[in-house]
């Protein structure tokens, strides 16, 4: 950037958390009895937030940021896992769509 550039982020910058990424975190948390998260940089692109829910169903959502996605999580009342822990994979049950989906991704290569 140049030098005097007033767009410079700085520690004391906060994100504005979208509230329909709260009400999205919130709503699968009450579907699925409770939910666990882990929150991945991607880049440009951004944080993807993924959900676990305590019956195994999973699904993600997009964040701008990771500050983003980690204030979204702690005002939806979903806990931030740091990583993916064995614990935590093996709760994740993928639906039969998914593996579908995932089998016809492999054999059109």
């Amino acid at each position: 950037m140049a030098e005097g550039s007033d767009t410079t982020l700085t520690a004391e910058q906060t994100a504005e958390t979208p509230q329909g990424l709260v009400a999205s975190l919130k709503s699968f948390a009450a579907g699925h009895g409770g939910a666990k998260a882990v929150i991945e940089y991607v880049g440009k692109r951004g944080a993807r937030i993924v959900l676990v829910g305590e019956d195994g169903v999973w699904g993600d959502q997009f964040a701008d940021d990771t500050v983003v996605a980690r204030q979204a999580c702690a005002k939806a009342g979903v806990t931030v896992e740091n990583a993916w822990e064995r614990e935590l994979m093996d709760q994740m049950r993928p639906s039969n769509d998914l593996w579908r989906s995932m089998a016809r991704r492999t054999m059109a290569r």
